[in-house]
């Protein structure tokens, strides 16, 4: 376990990169070179890219995103990213938002509607 100090460097690390990735537009249609690459180095902090968000299963990104030490609202910030990234041609990770979704409310133990309410909406897509 991280002691307070290192955990809160972590928190910071965490939420500024989840920031940049939520301060990108995504609009239907083709991402160009360039735009890959703006969403691909804030995701390398992860440990991740494009082609291994679509390459993992759900559990295994989960799993990915708590070694990291994600805790609730990250995780709820990383799905509505997934969310709003779906929205660019080709790239769908609504399942993926979705099992986050689900997982936060399941593991958190405390009952959220705005989780449930991201929830309904993922499955209605």
């Amino acid at each position: 376990m991280l002691n307070k100090g290192l955990r809160d460097e972590e928190k910071i690390r965490i939420d500024n990169v989840l920031k940049t990735l939520q301060t990108m537009v995504f609009v239907p249609k083709p991402l160009p070179e360039s735009e890959k690459n703006d969403i691909e180095l804030p995701l390398k902090d992860f440990g991740l890219n494009i082609e291994t968000l679509a390459d993992y299963e759900n559990e295994e990104l989960i799993t990915q995103l708590m070694q990291l030490h994600f805790d609730w609202d990250q995780l709820e910030q990383f799905a509505d990213f997934l969310i709003e990234f779906s929205k660019a041609e080709n790239y769908n990770f609504e399942d993926k938002a979705l099992a986050l979704y689900q997982y936060i409310q399941e593991e958190s133990k405390v009952f959220s509607f705005a989780i449930n309410t991201k929830i309904a909406s993922a499955k209605n897509k």
